[in-house]
């Protein structure tokens, strides 16, 4: 329980896989002081009717798309009016993003040319983005959906295959197509369990996304840090937060 008048230590985390990891997210989080609520409402996890006992909530990916039919992809999207109307902090990673989108009025769909993204990509920043603190290079994706630039939104980054990369809508709400909560361990999961992608257009090979970490890994890492920092403090409702994550070297190799 938080005290009274306290900053909310609980993180909502909304996943798609009771096995999905966080990964370097999780981890940041953890070491500035959160506690992650994590719900998988395609499996009954109910989500809160307010964002007042939460200091933001994450959505991160999964291999569905938001234009699948079940319940719980309308239920998800539909929820995300309330860290909007509540002015709490929200990030959508991949199909989190897309999320976003869908609920903004954007069209989600794949790539006119059947093109799909799968390992580290280069990244456009725009003057916004710049202004608010430094970027990669390239960035890890896995995605082969991409959505539209929704109204009211600004691109603060964009690729040569898939457009709207990173979009911002108010102070308080991202949607990140890539994947920042990469480590070393969960691309050689993901390299292992989903290496049929590979054949399909537009993937980069398997040894590429290794090389790509170890060139990229640190960079996203401490991109990670700055961003999340920025993100949660426009909720203005953070612990004190070190702008640090533990060196990947340090964590398991379960993370």
């Amino acid at each position: 329980m938080n005290g009274v008048g306290a900053a909310p230590r609980d993180m909502l985390v909304i996943v798609h896989r009771p096995e999905t990891n966080p990964g370097a997210v999780g981890q940041w989080l953890r070491a500035n002081g959160y506690r992650l609520d994590i719900r998988c409402p395609r499996y009954g996890g109910v989500l809160p009717e307010t964002m007042e006992n939460h200091a933001g909530a994450v959505i991160f990916g999964g291999p569905m798309s938001v234009n699948d039919p079940d319940d719980y992809i309308k239920t998800e999207i539909d929820w995300i009016a309330v860290p909007l109307r509540e002015s709490k902090p929200f990030l959508g990673i991949c199909l989190g993003a897309q999320m976003l989108a869908k609920y903004l009025g954007a069209s989600v769909g794949f790539h006119p040319a059947g093109q799909i993204e799968v390992g580290y990509y280069a990244l456009q920043v725009s003057d916004e983005a710049r202004a608010l603190l430094c970027w990669p290079e390239r960035v890890y994706q896995w995605h082969c959906e991409g959505f539209d630039l929704p109204h009211g939104a600004r691109r603060l980054a964009s690729g040569v295959t898939f457009e709207n990369q990173v979009i911002r809508y108010g102070a308080n709400a991202y949607g990140v197509q890539f994947h920042p909560e990469m480590t070393l361990a969960m691309i050689h999961r993901w390299t292992t369990m989903a290496a049929h992608r590979f054949g399909q257009p537009g993937a980069r090979p398997r040894a590429e996304h290794i090389q790509g970490h170890d060139a990229y890994g640190v960079r996203l890492r401490k991109w990670l840090a700055e961003f999340m920092t920025i993100w949660l403090a426009s909720g203005a409702a953070s612990p004190s937060l070190t702008g640090e994550a533990p060196p990947e070297a340090k964590l398991s190799l379960l993370s």
